[in-house]
């Protein structure tokens, strides 16, 4: 099952850092059975589903804007089946709905009376068919077509955004092999990519755009201590990306460093008249872990363009989970993005996941700071409830050249069953 899912950028599959194929929560064979089937057409009946309320508070009072105070919940419904007793064949069907109450405005015209009044709370009130796909499993390969999510490796090009209680899903059709051993191959097609805003956003993309792009992706694990991963976005009108990067997992001492090295670079779009490209990204990131203690550090660098095109960016992208949780950099400044960070934390079963995260952010054109962050989570699972979780997070952003200082926090609980 390992490597039966994932794809590009549609689907509910992850590549990980490691360089596997896995699915993040495989829909059709480990949730429970809703009643076996009567029809020839469906067997194998199962359903999963998700309920995710939150509480999101926003003060960046010097915009002149009050604080926000968002109540919103994620409901989430899907159901699985082998398809018409053909082996391999099977399909998934899920649909999403977000409601919020509260002070915020949630960037839809639909509540546009709140934007002089309150800060951004980017979770609009929705529903909408999230996932429908059709896989084709032979062997070691798998084809899927229809709308799915995708979380490529760290998600730093390709992901769900699911921090955002309407996940960012794709339209595609994607074939991915792994009949020769230790490497993982994808190819896929996206002609829609479907946002987390809803239909009335007053950004100008809305909940959907058309494009025409191909995501192509190969990780080949040598062993433990090293993958390598290679990787090429052509993204309509916008930039193809292409990159390597290096992962792995090395014993040094009594515990285990866990390291990516990575660089891209950006040019012209192969697909489309529109876009220009030409900035280069990089990233060395290492997290040694301890016994649980965690010690982490970071160094990322998103270049400005050269000849006055944009600098690079990552517009389909999990942004959330990149360059601060405060969410001030979801896209790149015109003179780069530099940002420095460490981490220190901890984990362990029963306690649950600690960390705190300190950004020093700059210019990569003319070393402007732009500011600091320190952001703070706790995350653990809920005792006696099988399947509940729960987790408190916040982001302090000091601004120095960039913006204005912001304090986000949250209170999330996540129940799936």
């Amino acid at each position: 099952m390992k490597r039966i899912v994932l794809l590009s950028v549609v689907a509910s599959t992850m590549i990980m850092a490691g360089g596997d194929i896995t699915p993040v929560e495989p829909v059709v064979e480990t949730h429970a059975a809703v009643a076996p089937s009567t029809f020839g057409i469906f067997n194998n009946i199962h359903a999963k589903g998700e309920i995710r309320p939150r509480y999101e508070f926003v003060d960046a009072s010097d915009n002149g804007k009050g604080d926000a105070n968002a109540l919103t919940n994620r409901l989430t419904l899907g159901v699985g089946a082998d398809l018409l007793q053909i082996d391999g064949l099977s399909v998934y069907l899920e649909a999403t709905n977000v409601s919020g109450s509260g002070d915020y405005w949630s960037l839809s015209n639909d509540d546009i009376a709140q934007k002089p009044l309150y800060q951004v709370v980017a979770d609009p009130d929705q529903t909408r068919i999230s996932q429908a796909y059709i896989d084709y499993k032979f062997g070691d390969t798998l084809i899927r077509a229809g709308r799915q999510g995708v979380n490529l490796d760290n998600q730093r090009f390709i992901g769900t955004v699911n921090w955002r209680q309407m996940p960012q899903t794709y339209d595609a059709a994607a074939i991915i092999n792994n009949s020769i051993e230790n490497l993982n191959l994808l190819g896929a097609y996206v002609w829609q990519v479907n946002t987390i805003f809803d239909d009335n956003t007053v950004k100008p993309v809305g909940d959907n755009f058309k494009t025409d792009t191909v995501l192509l992706h190969a990780a080949y694990t040598f062993m433990p201590e090293l993958t390598l991963t290679g990787y090429g976005y052509l993204v309509e009108d916008i930039h193809d990306t292409w990159g390597i990067a290096a992962t792995g997992k090395i014993n040094a001492g009594p515990g285990k460093l866990s390291y990516r090295a990575e660089y891209a670079t950006q040019v012209d779009p192969s697909f489309g008249s529109h876009g220009g490209a030409d900035a280069n990204y990089y990233n060395i990131e290492g997290t040694y872990n301890m016994s649980g203690f965690l010690l982490g550090a970071r160094y990322e660098v998103l270049e400005a363009g050269n000849g006055g095109n944009p600098a690079f960016s990552t517009p389909l992208a999990t942004l959330h989970g990149q360059n601060g949780w405060a969410d001030m950099f979801l896209g790149t400044p015109a003179d780069g993005l530099v940002d420095a960070n460490g981490m220190i934390g901890y984990k362990s079963k029963g306690f649950g996941l600690a960390k705190v995260v300190y950004h020093d952010f700059s210019s990569d054109n003319g070393s402007t700071d732009y500011g600091t962050e320190v952001d703070a989570l706790y995350k653990n699972k809920i005792p006696g409830v099988k399947g509940l979780s729960g987790m408190l997070k916040a982001a302090w952003y000091n601004a120095d050249a960039f913006s204005v200082d912001t304090t986000k926090f949250w209170v999330m609980l996540d129940y799936k069953f």
